[in-house]
């Protein structure tokens, strides 16, 4: 007989990744290994993806949190990431956003649901303690995931 996992013994998965086409991954790299080196689960992805790829990517790898790096403008295009995790049942998953986000922005994306968003310089510690509160609340929120 198995034993179910308790929510505080259930590895984070956090999905590193950007969308648009803003192709300054560094930060997002730095990130992903810091998670890493917490003990989190991190799914990588290239930049440039499609909001439908990460929600796909959401299904496939159940993620708890998706970390979204920003240098441009491509922040602008979470609102519409959000709508799409709704619409797929993944309301649950969190979203944090980090890099160059004005504060005028800033307010969008939370307006959205965004998480959090970790401006430049943000402190490993923080990252990583919030990252981690996120992934706890995202796998004790119900989801509300339809098959097809």
């Amino acid at each position: 007989m198995v034993e179910s996992e308790s929510v505080e013994t259930i590895i984070p998965r956090i999905l590193v990744t950007k969308i648009g086409l803003d192709g300054h991954d560094r930060g997002s790299r730095i990130i992903a290994a810091w998670l890493r080196d917490a003990g989190m689960e991190v799914i990588y992805t290239a930049p440039w993806q499609k909001i439908s790829t990460v929600v796909k990517l959401v299904k496939e790898e159940d993620v708890d949190v998706i970390g979204l790096s920003s240098l441009a403008t491509d922040h602008l295009l979470v609102p519409k990431l959000m709508d799409a995790l709704r619409e797929g049942g993944y309301q649950h998953v969190r979203v944090v956003v980090g890099g160059i986000v004005p504060d005028a922005d800033e307010a969008i994306l939370l307006d959205a649901g965004v998480s959090r968003v970790f401006h430049t310089g943000s402190a490993k510690e923080e990252v990583v303690q919030w990252v981690g509160k996120f992934a706890k609340e995202a796998r004790k929120a119900p989801a509300v995931v339809t098959f097809e």
